[in-house]
Formats: structure tokens, C-alpha cells, sequence
């Protein structure tokens, strides 16, 4: 007993790990209530599709835990997911093989995020405005590239065969009877988890989080790490605008529109926190399949979509309060009066 106590606190005195569980356990009341109220919830056909609709979430949920742990913000994730889709989808259309067009799209994405690390991290603008105006230009750009309209279907471009095959990687074919969607999201999920809990890089992100200016006395390099953690940010961007293209089989200009707040919702609900230097990857998972199952779950049993986002919407300014209020408490605890010998 005494050995399962220890290796319990220890693993609770991980940061983070509280409020993760918190968010699984709470993902479990809440599945487990809406499938009382509608049995169709727990239904193999609801569970697969629930899993595939909640890959976005986490992706866009994964990039934006990483900038939420150093203190920062991606407002630009949505209008890179749109950026995304529509250069992907405009390539396919003219005959580019699907290859080439994923690897333009790609570099495209990473260059925003190279640029939002380099104002944020090197120029030091605050992370707001910085990504508020890479936002508008990612858009602009997924606007552009096809004159201002929504494209054709790929097929028209890159043929029948090739557009379906496009499409049942990335999202209607299966492995294993799960979602080919799942399967790409969880993979990502695992590497960047690692990369965020076992590298150097992981805990540096963690050190700019709690304190940049110690972790810059410490050695670490700030720019260095803030453009990494955007660049996973943009990475996770252009994962999510192939799979919507694949989705729809075209590009839509709207594309990912909101998701940076999707991000901000999976990450906090999960215990990561806006004020930087705290949280698991792990909590966002549990945050993204909160979201995804409340709007699963409420869908189901007929609540109107603004319903819907009420709930979300407090779900989310609760999850920070208590956060907040958390972060006081720890920082008015006095010390225990030391006794007088």
C-alpha cells in the first residue's frame, strides 16, 4: 500500500496531472450522462465518428497547449488552416500531384509560423497583435490563391483515383475499424507529447512559461524556443486544413474559421494554463474529447447550436477562474511559523 501511495503522489505531483484527471473524469460524467438521456451516444457508429470529429480539436488543441505553456497565443491558427486547405486544394485542382501540393502547402504554413516566432520571440511584439496580423495575412492568402472563390473538386484537377485516395487517408477510410483521422491526430499527439515531456525543448518551453527572464539566465534561448513552439503550432494548423480539404474534397475559403479559440477551449478545459508554465498534453486530449463529446452530446438530444456554445463558453471561463484562483491560493499560502527553541 505504502508503495502505491508513493508512486500515486508522485505521479500527482506532476504539473498538470490534477487537472488532467479532472478533465477525464469529468469527460466520463458527461458521456456517460448523455448516454442515459440518448442510449444512441454509446453506439460503435457514434463513438467512431465522435473520435474522427474530435481529431481536429485536439491537433488545433496540441498547437495551441504548446504556445499556452510559454505564455503565448496563436490567433492565426484558424486562418492557417484555411491557407492550408485552399493552397492544397488550388494545386490539386490544376493537375499537381497530391504530394507536391501537401509539401507547398506545408512550407507555406511553417513560414507563418516561423514569422510569428520571430516577432513574438526576437522582436518581443506582444503575441496577440503579432498573430492578429499573421491571422489576416494567412487569410488573405487563402482568399487569394484561387481568385477570391472556393475551388472545384480535386478530382477535377488530380482525377478520380487520386482524389479518393487523398481523401480516405485523411479522412473517410479506416484502420483497424477507426478513423484513419484518429489514427493521424493520435500519432501527432504522441510525438509532440513526447517532444514536450522527455526533450530539452519541452522543459525549456516550460521554464519560458513560468519565468522568461530566469529561463534567459539560465541559458535558454527564448527565440529559439517560442519559434519552435509556433512552428509546431503552424504544423498542427496544416495537418487539420488537409484533413477539412479531404472532408469536403474541395478548398473552402472559411476554412477553420474560430478554431484558435477551438485550441485555447481544448487546452484550458484540460488544465493548461493561459498564464503560461502549466499543463499536460495530456490534459488537452481530455479537453478536446470534452468538447467534442458536449457537442456530440447535446446535438444528439436536440439542443439548439447557441446552447451549444453557452455551455462551452462557460465550461472554458470556469476552467480559468479555477485556474486562477488555484495559482493565488499556492501564491498566498504563508509558510508555517517556524518554533521557537
Amino acid at each position: 500500500m505504502n508503495k502505491k501511495s508513493s508512486k500515486f503522489r508522485q505521479l500527482m505531483a506532476v504539473r498538470g496531472m490534477g487537472a488532467a484527471l479532472t478533465a477525464f473524469v469529468g469527460l466520463i460524467i458527461i458521456y456517460v450522462a448523455f448516454g442515459l438521456i440518448k442510449p444512441q451516444v454509446f453506439s460503435g457508429r457514434n463513438i467512431l465518428n465522435l473520435l474522427r470529429s474530435m481529431s481536429k480539436y485536439l491537433l488545433i488543441g496540441v498547437g495551441q497547449s504548446y504556445l499556452l505553456i510559454t505564455g503565448n497565443i496563436d490567433l492565426s491558427i484558424g486562418s492557417v488552416v484555411a491557407m492550408s486547405a485552399m493552397t492544397s486544394a488550388t494545386l490539386m485542382c490544376a493537375g499537381i500531384p497530391v504530394p507536391v501540393a501537401i509539401l507547398v502547402a506545408l512550407a507555406c504554413c511553417l513560414l507563418v509560423g516561423l514569422i510569428n516566432g520571430i516577432l513574438v520571440g526576437k522582436f518581443q511584439l506582444p503575441p496577440f497583435i503579432a498573430t492578429m496580423g499573421t491571422m489576416f495575412v494567412a487569410r488573405g492568402v487563402a482568399y487569394m490563391v484561387n481568385n477570391n472563390r472556393n475551388t472545384n473538386a480535386i478530382s477535377s484537377g488530380i482525377g478520380k483515383e487520386a482524389a479518393d485516395s487523398f481523401q480516405n487517408f485523411f479522412y473517410y477510410g479506416s484502420t483497424f475499424g477507426v478513423y484513419n483521422t484518429f489514427w493521424i491526430a493520435l500519432i501527432i499527439f504522441i510525438v509532440f507529447f513526447f517532444l514536450l515531456s522527455k526533450t530539452r525543448t519541452g522543459r525549456h518551453i516550460y521554464a519560458i512559461g513560468s519565468n522568461s527572464d530566469a529561463a534567459k539566465l539560465s541559458g535558454v534561448s527564448v527565440v529559439s524556443t517560442v519559434t519552435k513552439a509556433y512552428l509546431v503550432s503552424a504544423f498542427c494548423a496544416f495537418v487539420v486544413g488537409l484533413i477539412l480539404c479531404a472532408q469536403a474534397g474541395m478548398g473552402n475559403m472559411e476554412a477553420g474559421n474560430v478554431y484558435e479559440m477551438y485550441g485555447v477551449a481544448a487546452g484550458v478545459i484540460g488544465g493548461v494554463s493561459p498564464l503560461g508554465g502549466t499543463g499536460l498534453l495530456l490534459g488537452t486530449f481530455a479537453g478536446a474529447a470534452v468538447w467534442q463529446t458536449l457537442e456530440n452530446g447535446l446535438s444528439m438530444i436536440g439542443a439548439p447550436v447557441g446552447i451549444q456554445r453557452i455551455v462551452i463558453g462557460i465550461i472554458v471561463v470556469a476552467a480559468v477562474l479555477l485556474d486562477i484562483i488555484f495559482r493565488r491560493g499556492i501564491g498566498t499560502r504563508k509558510a508555517p511559523a517556524k518554533k521557537e527553541k
